[in-house]
C-alpha cells in the first residue's frame, strides 16, 4: 500500500509542469493531490510583488478574514487590565496580562501567534518592539490589534483573520488553509487573500504590481498561478 501511495505521489508531482501557470481551481487540485504527508499539511501562497518595502509608499501590510478559516488553532495573547482583562479571558484569549506578560516575553516566552492590546497598555507593549516587531506580532491600531474592543479582535483572530506583510525582496506569503479543506474552500480563501493584496496596493507602485504567485503544501511542490486571471 505504501508503495502504491509513493507511486501515486510521484505521478502527481511528475504531472505538474513547474514552468506552466495554472488557473486557480486546477492549481488547488494539484496541490491537494500532491499533499500526501502523514499530517494535515498547510496550504500556502507565495507572491512576488513589484515593490520595495524600504520605501514607505511601497509597503504592503494589512489583515484579511479568510472565509473558511485557517484550520489552525490560533493562540492569542492580550495586554489588558481589570475589566478588559476579564473580557479578554471570556472571549477566549490564551494569555492575558500586563507587566507580568511583558516580562515573560522579554524572557523569551512567546507561546502565542497573535498579540492584541488595549490602547492604555501601549506604554508597556512599546518596550517589546524589538522582540515582537521582527516576528510581525507587534500590536498596531491600523491592523485592529490595538483596540478597546478586545472581544471582537479575539473573535476575528480565532475565526481566521490573518495579518500579511511584505518582506524585503517583495515577497509575501501566508498559510491559507489545510490539505483536508475542500478545493472550493481553499480557492475561496486564496481568492480572498489575493483580493486583499490587490486592495493594499501602495500608491508608489509603478507598472505591474504582482509579478508571480504560486501555491504549495508544506511538503509538496509549488504550482504557479496564472496571475492574468487573478485580481
Amino acid at each position: 500500500m505504501a508503495n502504491k501511495n509513493a507511486k501515486r505521489t510521484k505521478d502527481v508531482r511528475a504531472s505538474i509542469d513547474r514552468d506552466a501557470e495554472y488557473e486557480l481551481g486546477a492549481a488547488v487540485k494539484m496541490v491537494k493531490d500532491a499533499a500526501t504527508a502523514k499530517f494535515d499539511e498547510t496550504i500556502e501562497i507565495a507572491m512576488s510583488l513589484n515593490v520595495d518595502p524600504r520605501h514607505a509608499d511601497q509597503m504592503v501590510r494589512g489583515v484579511v478574514q479568510l472565509p473558511n478559516g485557517t484550520g489552525k488553532t490560533v493562540r492569542i495573547a492580550v495586554f489588558a487590565k481589570d475589566a478588559k482583562a476579564d473580557e479578554a479571558r471570556e472571549a477566549g484569549a490564551d494569555l492575558v496580562g500586563a507587566e507580568d506578560l511583558a516580562e515573560k516575553i522579554q524572557n523569551g516566552e512567546i507561546d502565542f501567534d497573535r498579540c492584541i492590546a488595549t490602547p492604555d497598555m501601549m506604554a508597556v507593549v512599546g518596550k517589546l518592539g524589538k522582540i515582537l516587531g521582527p516576528k510581525g506580532m507587534m500590536p498596531n491600531p491600523k491592523l485592529g490589534t490595538v483596540t478597546p474592543d478586545v472581544k471582537t479582535a479575539i473573535q476575528a483572530a480565532k475565526a481566521g483573520q490573518i495579518e500579511f506583510r511584505v518582506e524585503k525582496q517583495g515577497i509575501i506569503h501566508a498559510g491559507v488553509g489545510k490539505a483536508s479543506f475542500s478545493s472550493e474552500a481553499l480557492a475561496e480563501n486564496i481568492s480572498a487573500f489575493i483580493d486583499a493584496i490587490f486592495k493594499a496596493k501602495p500608491t508608489g507602485v509603478k507598472g505591474t504590481y504582482m509579478k508571480k504567485a504560486s501555491v504549495s503544501s508544506t511538503m509538496g511542490p509549488g504550482v504557479k498561478l496564472d496571475i492574468a486571471g487573478l485580481g
